[in-house]
């Protein structure tokens, strides 16, 4: 059965509460703060928001709910989405189907973290059985061991190279200095890269992200919504989501996108050419190689001659990542998943300032995220249009 589009539904106000790479405040105070700003942004109260899409791994003891009263909030649609990196095409997805189906008029949808010394650390003992069972009673606490398992499986598969990383982490470096919400402001190098000391093999230093405090958020609503407000907007021309996709590989070579991309673009009318801007889920450099692959921009395995071949700064070629990623722009937790989103709407409503790509319409930001041991469960992608699209 086709699925239906999304015709009358937009994205508008896109947030970002500057990070900070630790914050005694909690994960409450970074929400409001987003929910303010979402507020002032529309012209409107944030009582007028009759949707409220939390996402969080910090929030404990708060929940979704429990925000509504601290907020002042009365919402008829209410959504919970710890989901990490696909966090944001989830909330979107949800969303944009409860406007749609007039459940709601205005959904705030909001993903925010704190981030205290010891935060990070409390997160992963707790993350999930595969972490408790399968990396920690090793010493090694987090993602890296992991993902390093995957990246060094990648590598042996389609011959991709640890100066592919560089290339990348280079450009979105480049990308974040010209973000002032960016943490990381020096430059890097390609030497700097490749000099960098190992966390764990073939994971080094800067293909690592720096966990922060932060929100990211933006409001979906109804087309004549936003323009009886003056809001510029961007339509959801496209999504698709997919959970443990290809479980029968033994360790993850390629997500839930390779599955469903051509239903994505298929239901926005274009092609992976006809794409101005894409921010991809960067918590490692080579996922984001994955994911030029499974969302069409070249053929598996053939990644590494993409990434040579093309520019990835705001003024290249192929401007990826404009905001600096979260590689260096930093990565608050369910943040992260919201980042591309808000970006790419920035982008597509030339609302970007310095990192805006000249004449951007058509963007595509993609998630993944929930690691287990072998692989990422989660993978989502949208494609969002501008004035113009």
């Amino acid at each position: 059965m086709a699925r239906r589009g999304y015709e009358d539904v937009v994205l508008t106000v896109p947030v970002t509460v500057p990070y900070q790479r630790y914050s005694v405040e909690s994960t409450a105070w970074w929400a409001g703060r987003a929910l303010a700003a979402l507020a002032a942004g529309a012209g409107m109260s944030h009582r007028d928001f009759d949707g409220f899409s939390f996402a969080s791994f910090s929030a404990a003891p708060d929940s979704a709910i429990g925000l509504t009263q601290h907020f002042g909030l009365s919402p008829r649609f209410l959504d919970f989405v710890p989901l990490g990196g696909v966090a944001g095409v989830v909330s979107l997805r949800r969303a944009a189907r409860a406007v749609q189906m007039g459940d709601a008029d205005v959904v705030a949808c909001v993903a925010a973290e704190t981030n205290g010394v010891h935060t990070f650390r409390y997160g992963l003992e707790n993350f999930s059985r595969f972490s408790q069972d399968a990396v920690y009673p090793y010493g090694a606490g987090g993602p890296n061991v992991s993902f390093a398992l995957i990246c060094q499986n990648y590598m042996a598969q389609t011959g991709a190279t640890r100066e592919d990383f560089g290339k990348l982490c280079v450009a979105m470096r480049d990308n974040a200095l010209k973000n002032p919400n960016a943490l990381m402001k020096k430059p890097l190098t390609l030497a700097q890269y490749l000099g960098a000391r190992a966390i764990a093999p073939p994971i080094h230093l800067f293909d690592c992200v720096m966990p922060c405090a932060g929100a990211e958020a933006f409001l979906v609503m109804r087309e004549e919504t936003a323009k009886a407000q003056g809001l510029p907007y961007a339509h959801l021309l496209g999504s698709i989501e997919r959970h443990n996709a290809f479980a029968e590989d033994p360790v993850q070579m390629r997500g839930g996108w390779a599955k469903d991309m051509p239903e994505l673009y298929a239901m926005a009318g274009t092609t992976p050419d006809g794409i101005d801007v894409v921010n991809t889920y960067d918590d490692y450099p080579f996922v984001c190689m994955m994911q030029f692959e499974d969302l069409g921009f070249c053929k598996k395995g053939e990644a590494s001659d993409f990434v040579q071949a093309h520019d990835f700064t705001i003024a290249g070629d192929f401007p990826h990542n404009t905001c600096g990623g979260q590689l260096s722009a930093g990565q608050a937790g369910c943040g992260g998943g919201h980042m591309g989103i808000v970006e790419v709407l920035r982008q597509v409503t030339g609302q970007a300032g310095p990192t805006q790509v000249s004449g951007a319409k058509r963007g595509l930001a993609s998630g993944f995220g929930m690691i287990n041991f072998d692989r990422g469960l989660g993978s989502g992608a949208v494609i969002l249009g501008g004035e113009g699209a």
